[in-house]
């Protein structure tokens, strides 16, 4: 029997998941959200996005105080690392940041439940947990998110063999660090370890890293990242994985090798859709486990939702968050809309990478008249002034008709001066339009001005 009628149950309480529950809970629909986790705030939050900025950013400042303060004139005598205190600061922040979606949830009266949801049947949802119970539902959304993906012949242990998510609760340096995987999750925690005093080897099937990026701006990337000490193998493919005494080995085509303290598997993302129940109402995934969605974010099952990484797509948590707020507002006004040619990426390197639209090899591709204008960090002056002079910003636009196409920037901060772009493209801006653009100096966002000048070859400070 249920216990309550809601006008919409949600499973999952990430970045899709909690922001769809809040928004609808604003237009005035009766939400529940059930979700298995105590903490709130899904992957992302806990053991994703937000506890390794953390890292990333002590670790920047372990290193700069290394490397790089001395030639400000600031002296800081004999550097220590106090892994203990670092890791103390990352759960102290996520643990702040869980607490305040659960602060939303009460504000907004969104009803939490605990425990493991499916669906078993139309309109009907069971919560599996301490105490079993059914939940009826108008509309049901379905948002569990993404786990870590592996590959064949590569034995998980969590130990010696792990994720993302034993690689941010390490108690120590591993001397040796093997980080199968040049993507975003590899090259950031690679990066943090790195900086920490790992020696890090990164393992990529492919000939480059990065796929998916700009090449010039990941040929470039690759460039830094291998002055900053990181070594690469690439075209590698990795035939297996596993423990080996107190470290582990990675065993490459021909025979090859490699032995570390740990490995880190970072190979991408597979959705969590196991135990849904989806087949009580007909719903069946894609040959890659994705739940098949419209552009209303309907499943084929009546009163059915999908949003974030159970859909494919971007796998990223302000996409899901997008998807799950136009979802809901569509549910309630008739009107809801993504633009995934607008959503942006970003790499929180040490340069940051960040891009939105289109890259140069996919306008090839697709056969598209474009033209192209960069500009270098080395000459800009607020990058000057940082220290931060290496990168290099990327305008995109068409040929004909000069509207923007694609933007990508490596270099400082460039997570943050992304949704310049973001809003250009959005708005259907063109490269003279974002040229045109007034910004303060010294700004960093100036690159983006002279970016979008070579593009017609006038940059000024190119």
């Amino acid at each position: 029997m249920a216990i309550d009628h809601f006008d919409l149950v949600v499973i999952g309480a990430g970045p899709g998941g909690y922001v769809g529950a809040i928004r609808a809970a604003q237009l005035g629909m009766k939400v529940a959200c059930v979700e298995r986790e105590p903490a709130l705030g899904g992957v992302c939050l806990r053991i994703g996005c937000i506890p390794t900025k953390a890292l990333l950013e002590s670790s920047e400042r372990y290193w700069a105080a290394r490397h790089e303060l001395a030639e400000h004139g600031v002296g800081v005598g004999d550097v220590t690392l106090d892994l203990g205190a670092m890791m103390a600061r990352k759960d102290g922040i996520v643990n702040n940041l869980t607490r305040g979606v659960d602060f939303l949830f009460k504000k907004q009266k969104v009803k939490r439940y605990f425990g493991e949801g499916r669906l078993v049947g139309p309109g009907r949802v069971e919560v599996v947990g301490e105490t079993n119970l059914e939940l009826s539902a108008d509309h049901v959304l379905l948002a569990t998110g993404s786990s870590a993906a592996t590959l064949k012949g590569v034995e998980l242990d969590g130990e010696r063999i792990i994720t993302s998510t034993e690689a941010l609760t390490l108690e120590a340096v591993p001397e040796r660090l093997l980080v199968i995987g040049a993507g975003v999750v590899g090259l950031e925690l690679g990066s943090v370890w790195n900086r920490l005093g790992a020696e890090v080897t990164v393992v990529e099937y492919l000939d480059r890293i990065l796929p998916g990026v700009d090449g010039q701006v990941s040929k470039l990337a690759h460039r830094l990242f291998t002055r900053q000490g990181l070594s690469f193998r690439l075209g590698a493919r990795v035939k297996s994985a596993g423990a080996k005494g107190e470290g582990c080995f990675v065993e490459i085509d021909g025979g090859e090798r490699l032995e570390a303290d740990r490995a880190l598997v970072a190979v991408g993302r597979r959705p969590n859709t196991e135990g849904l129940g989806l087949d009580s109402v007909s719903i069946e995934v894609d040959a890659r486990g994705f739940i098949p969605v419209d552009e209303r974010f309907a499943t084929k099952a009546e009163g059915v939702f999908a949003v974030g990484d159970v859909i494919g797509g971007p796998m990223l948590a302000h996409a899901a968050s997008h998807e799950a707020v136009a979802c809901v507002e569509r549910l309630a006004t008739g009107w809801g809309h993504v633009n995934r040619d607008a959503t942006p990426w970003v790499v929180y390197t040490d340069p940051e990478l960040a891009f939105v639209g289109r890259t140069e090899e996919q306008l090839i591709q697709a056969g598209v008249p474009y033209k192209s204008g960069t500009f270098f960090f080395k000459g800009n002056g607020r990058a000057a002034t940082l220290g931060r002079s290496d990168g290099i910003t990327k305008v995109l636009a068409h040929a004909d008709t000069d509207r923007l196409l694609g933007v990508h920037i490596l270099g400082p901060r460039a997570g943050d001066l992304i949704s310049e772009a973001v809003a250009a493209l959005e708005f259907g801006a063109s490269s003279e339009d974002l040229a045109r653009i007034c910004h303060p100096h010294p700004s960093l966002a100036e690159a983006l001005t002279e970016a979008a000048l070579s593009v017609e070859g006038r940059p000024i400070h190119g």
